[in-house]
């Protein structure tokens, strides 16, 4: 039975010292695909700012805000509704799960194909040295993911505060520790490592359901399995995404999927604080 999503997402920021002007971009808005639809936007401000929904460079709507007044706080609030349809993730359509061959993944057409999620970026990029889970050749492609998704559950320990938007796989596997966003990154960063298409997801979880980083938006990966798509894996929960996963957009890794991002004239420093509410309803 479909249900019906109500996503409330709040953010604020303070800047030490007036800002004479500013724009924001915000990723927050969720897609609209085959199982996320009839999305509706409410959006406003402190300031009063104008705002227009645009389009980001991997295709996913943005709410664009720009104040030209000096101001040293603002409050952004938006609310989304959407149906969601159930998602079974091992529902294939009679499909059977591809092999792990690394040959046909590294077939050049396949790589040209599936180049901009196959790339090594600042933040999926793993230490040479590092000792990483090894996807098993003759095994299950899913079999394998499934398998890697749960090493990166086992191997890093969920504790907010430890890292930030900026941390590499290097520091994130020397502490063990991290969110949402450094789970993701490593399961990608192993994927891409033996030839899987892996991109970064930023999205919502639904609250309630005891999953880990379901106070804030959440991320997870999804990766390309030839005959099957894109398949979602959320290593933060150790599990395949499925209906409690709302997805907002996607992208080579965080800095694609950055909820806000904004350019401001003014000095001195900033803090933003954020937070989200989920509630479903059948």
């Amino acid at each position: 039975m479909a249900e019906t999503y109500t996503i409330r997402y709040q953010a604020e920021n303070t800047y030490e010292h007036p800002v004479i002007e500013a724009t924001w971009q915000f990723l927050i808005v969720p897609e609209e695909n085959e199982t996320q639809t009839g999305v509706e936007i409410r959006f406003e401000n402190s300031a009063g700012a104008p705002w227009e929904l645009s389009t980001n460079g991997f295709g996913f709507a943005a709410l664009r805000v720009r104040n030209r007044y000096a101001l040293q706080q603002i409050r952004f609030e938006a609310s989304f509704r959407l149906t969601k349809t159930p998602v079974n993730p091992f529902d294939f359509q009679g499909q059977p799960p591809p092999l792990f061959d690394p040959e046909t993944l590294g077939e050049l057409p396949f790589r040209i194909a599936f180049a901009t999620f196959l790339k090594e970026t600042p933040l999926t990029c793993l230490p040479k040295d590092a000792e990483a889970f090894c996807l098993q050749p003759g095994a299950g492609l899913l079999e394998n993911l499934q398998a890697l998704n749960t090493w990166v559950y086992q191997t890093l320990q969920y504790t907010p505060g430890v890292t930030h938007v900026g941390t590499t796989l290097k520091e994130i596997l020397d502490m063990r520790k991290g969110v949402c966003q450094d789970f993701s990154h490593l399961f990608i960063g192993i994927a891409r490592r033996y030839g899987v298409p892996a991109r970064y997801v930023s999205g919502y979880l639904h609250q309630g359901r005891g999953f880990f980083g379901d106070a804030q938006m959440h991320a997870w990966a999804e990766a390309w399995l030839p005959g099957l798509g894109w398949v979602g894996f959320d290593p933060t929960n150790n599990l395949l995404a499925a209906t409690d996963h709302i997805k907002v957009a996607h992208g080579r890794d965080y800095e694609d999927c950055a909820p806000i991002k904004g350019i401001l004239f003014g000095p001195g420093s900033n803090e933003s604080r954020h937070a989200v509410e989920v509630q479903s309803q059948q």
